[in-house]
């Protein structure tokens, strides 16, 4: 009996030694990686490395925004032993308070970044703390963002926060797609935070963050921000908003606001100057460019001809009011083209009045009134349109003009867009290409986007021919350039009070246009609230700037001038362009009394040197202003 019971006690013993072994070999063979990942999981201590952002660019390639590297300082607060002299020392490179630095390094966390003064630092001060040597002290990178061109977009790009966050502008709005991923250097430390000895450390390389091409044209952001620059002194507005659009693909060439900022030094200016994107976010009254839908849906429906006569006494009385045209005295007797060149209101209701609230309300919302447009930008306005079921006479002989609906810039571009690209309602977009930062390859590309048909093309040519006749012979004269086929339309409008009525005084101007009018390359639109000097008249002030903008353009994408345009009707007091005439060919002496004797008041300078004239600019039958200057260029050897 004893000794069965020792073989069994030896059985159980060497069966629980098996089981033990086995446990051992099991955690031992099996289980060690995953153990050893967990234990290094809580031995591991990560410095943050941030990722490159990615560069924004103009549709050219000329960059926008881009990321410099700058050193920053972040320490592990347990394993510095001497917290004061340590503090002490970093206060002394950096030049901040040693005392706040102190309660910063002190703090019972893992790792802090060291502030104030030890994030993105210069490389003379990331050297000195280097030579220091503290325990418990390393310098990683950090981006700093740059751009090269101030306050140029400055609305659309946005600005980043001090941890490479996008804040605002296509900076937030794609956020995830340019900051990439963070990578990090990576040590073994033990539970009391000490740096595990004979442990190298590990680096993980971050993943960069795509490039972005906008749809943006520099160029002709610089001509919308020159323009803009003038309006502001010579009239002192409180605000102003430029958009140019190509009208096929919906893509947004400029788009520039005032008051303005420059990003980098965003923290100088007021909140609501860099989070208000004007061009979309502000919403008011469209006044007399509203019109353009009211004219469209009254041709496409066949309930006006631009032949037929409309008499105008001075105002147009509904529900036993009379609304005034802007004009005292009215307009007369005139056409329904004159009453489109007048910008004749009363006009305008009858088209309304015609129309129906129905079918006009529904045009409206055709042509993207009362809703988003879908741009690639926060802070988007929709605007505010009347319900239908609150529509009476009143509200839509007013909404006729463009007066009780609020509408935002950017609802307005796209509007006309459709009314030059044959009727489309596109969808405005401003990325249009993302691109691989290592390969250089593009890796989506945006695509035009149609919403849908507002109008018929032949419907949206004789818009567009009406809008150009508004130019040459009506109340948008002050856009005219000679060559370019600018159509277009005006805008005067009363800024509502938030108690009710309006603010006296108080107008916004604007002017929409696009060129040629034959086959529109671009839309441009110009509101001006509260100028405070001269008339204040959309023809006298937005008119004038949006014919500089889209000549400028046109002329630097090489669009040729038309000779087949309506001819400006010229008025008392305007002042008549004249011909160049021809000197190549000449010698300078005959070129010289050639312009005298024209008697154009031309002026001439000279490029190079030589007795012959080889060339002129501008070419020869170019209609200029009087006293303009014209450049001959000069060689020894006359024209072949």
């Amino acid at each position: 009996t004893l000794r069965k019971r020792l073989i069994v006690v030896l059985f159980a013993l060497g069966a629980v030694f098996l089981a033990l072994v086995g446990r051992l070999a099991y955690i031992q063979l099996i289980q060690a990686p995953w153990l050893t990942e967990k234990a290094e999981d809580l031995w591991r201590r990560d410095i943050p490395v941030e990722s490159k952002r990615g560069i924004i660019m103009d549709r050219n390639g000329e960059v926008l925004a881009y990321n410099g590297s700058a050193p920053t300082i972040v320490a592990f607060p347990a394993q510095i032993k001497d917290k004061p002299g340590t503090a002490e020392k970093l206060a002394k490179v950096l030049g901040v308070d040693k005392d706040a630095l102190l309660a910063r390094i002190s703090k019972r966390t893992l790792l802090v970044y060291v502030m104030p003064g030890g994030r993105k630092i210069d490389d003379q001060k990331a050297k000195e703390v280097r030579s220091l040597k503290l325990p418990g002290v390393y310098i990683t990178e950090e981006g700093k963002r740059f751009y090269p061109f101030e306050n140029l977009a400055s609305h659309i790009l946005g600005f980043t926060g001090a941890v490479n966050q996008g804040l605002t502008g296509l900076e937030a709005w794609y956020d995830e797609r340019l900051r990439g991923k963070n990578g990090s250097i990576s040590f073994f430390a033990q539970a009391n935070q000490q740096k595990m000895p004979n442990e190298n450390d590990s680096y993980t390389p971050p993943e960069n963050g795509l490039n972005m091409k906008l749809t943006i044209d520099k160029e002709i952001s610089n001509f919308v921000r020159r323009e803009i620059d003038n309006l502001v002194a010579a009239y002192n507005p409180d605000g102003v908003m430029a958009i140019v659009a190509d009208p096929k693909t919906g893509e947004i060439l400029a788009m520039e606001n005032y008051p303005t900022y420059k990003p980098a030094q965003y923290k100088e200016y007021p909140q609501e100057v860099y989070n208000r994107n004007l061009a979309i976010w502000k919403t008011f009254e469209p006044g007399s460019t509203f019109k353009i839908v009211t004219l469209a849906a009254a041709l496409e429906e066949k309930k006006v001809q631009l032949t037929e006569r409309f008499f105008d006494p001075g105002y147009y009385e509904v529900a036993g009011r009379k609304i005034r045209c802007w004009k005292a005295g009215g307009h007369g007797s005139e056409s329904m083209l004159e009453v489109v060149e007048n910008s004749c209101n009363p006009g305008f209701m009858l088209m309304g009045q015609r129309l129906g609230k129905e079918k006009l309300f529904s045009y409206i919302d055709k042509f993207g009134f009362g809703k988003k447009t879908g741009i690639d930008m926060p802070g988007e306005g929709t605007g505010i349109l009347f319900k239908l079921n609150q529509v009476g006479p009143l509200e839509l002989a007013t909404t006729s003009f463009g007066q009780g609906v609020s509408v935002t810039p950017i609802q307005q571009v796209m509007a006309v867009s459709a009314i030059a690209n044959g009727g489309l309602l596109m969808e405005p977009h401003i990325a249009k290409e993302w691109i691989d930062p290592e390969t250089g390859k593009a890796v989506e590309t945006v695509q035009p986007k149609v919403k849908h048909r507002v109008v018929s093309e032949e419907t949206a040519k004789t818009v567009r021919e009406t809008l150009e006749s508004v130019v040459a012979q009506g109340t948008g004269r002050h856009a005219y350039r000679e060559g370019y086929r600018i159509a277009g339309k005006t805008g005067t409008a009363q800024v509502a009070s938030p108690g009710g009525g309006y603010k006296q005084g108080h107008y916004i101007v604007s002017f929409v246009g696009m060129a040629p009018a034959d086959d529109p390359k671009l839309v441009a639109y110009l509101a001006v609230d509260n100028p405070k000097a001269g008339l204040i008249f959309g023809g006298l002030i937005a008119a004038p700037v949006v014919g500089n903008i889209l000549a400028d353009s046109l002329h630097y994408l090489n669009v040729p001038t038309r000779k087949n345009g309506i001819s400006l009707e010229y008025r008392y007091g305007d002042i008549k362009p004249v011909e160049v005439p021809p000197v190549a060919g000449l010698t300078l002496e005959e070129a010289k009394r050639e312009m005298i004797n024209s008697h154009m008041q031309l002026r001439v300078e000279t490029v190079g040197e030589g007795k012959f004239v080889v060339a002129q600019a501008p070419t020869p039958g170019t209609k200029v202003t009087p006293g303009a200057t014209i450049r001959i260029f000069l060689s020894d050897q006359p024209v072949p």
